[in-house]
């Protein structure tokens, strides 16, 4: 099965992150850049971290053009504290909005990569005034209702009711994901594709027609729902789910600069 996931491969992140500790004690690892706003505010994939080739691509961007950035790991992620197997969606988008709050001032741009895009949804939800647009590339909003329970074989669907977990093949990784049955229910929670989606920022997406993680359905139904009427969606002929080649991430940082732009007119 492939779950949702990365942001691309991984490169040297450079000097040791930073650390903001959460009310509960956890920790998240951060990397942040001064610069005016709009903001950009990087969230990854599933089980992948800050460290990947899209998130160094927007800080270099960033950093040319003297936009403010901030890349980080959620709980369970990368340099940050706690176990990926306790992690959930309503805990990472709440990462998220922590990240807003701690570490950015003024509007800001929110960039999601993957599950990223379904996080990006959700702290602009929780924080519709911070958030003044959004770029999701191969957006996932509500994968672990349509994507993951589809794709799991009987025997993992036997371990996730027995067990209460499932180990999955991870094509990025030698280690197998763990899929929680914690992980699926809570999600249910968090559902956004079943009704409109309240924002009104402008949004842009980007999906690869062959991607084999999330369809790129997702990404049209997405635009569909979103009540924003500022909402554009480019298909990547023949691109695949990570969209981490240089051309990608130069087309990235270009609807990201675009977007940039036209918010500080």
């Amino acid at each position: 099965m492939n779950t949702p996931r990365p942001s691309g491969t991984s490169m040297d992140a450079g000097p040791e992150p930073q650390i903001l500790t959460r009310e509960d004690g956890a920790t998240i690892a951060y990397h942040q850049i001064a610069g005016r706003t709009p903001g950009v505010v990087f969230l990854t994939g599933f089980k992948s971290d800050m460290t990947g080739g899209k998130a160094l691509a927007l800080e270099a961007f960033c950093r040319q053009c003297g936009q403010a950035f901030v890349r980080f790991d959620y709980f369970g992620h990368g340099a940050s504290s706690g176990a990926f197997a306790d992690g959930t969606i309503g805990r990472w988008a709440d990462d998220a909005a922590s990240v807003i709050d701690r570490l950015t001032e003024g509007p800001q741009v929110l960039v999601g990569s993957s599950m990223g895009g379904w996080i990006m949804l959700l702290a602009a939800l929780a924080r519709p005034q911070r958030v003044a647009g959004l770029v999701g590339t191969a957006a996932a909003p509500d994968f672990t209702e349509d994507i993951v329970p589809s794709e799991m074989s009987p025997a993992q669907k036997q371990d996730l009711a027995r067990q209460g977990y499932a180990e999955i093949v991870n094509p990025y990784d030698e280690a197998p994901y763990r899929i929680t049955k914690t992980l699926l229910d809570e999600g249910r929670k968090h559902l956004l594709l079943r009704a409109e989606i309240p924002l009104d920022c402008p949004v842009r997406l980007i999906h690869g027609t062959a991607d084999k993680d999330v369809p790129w359905r997702t990404s049209e139904r997405l635009a569909l729902r979103l009540r924003s009427p500022d909402v554009e969606t480019l298909f990547v002929k023949n691109g695949d789910h990570r969209l981490s080649e240089p051309r990608d991430l130069a087309r990235l940082t270009h609807v990201v600069g675009r977007l940039l732009d036209q918010l500080q007119e």
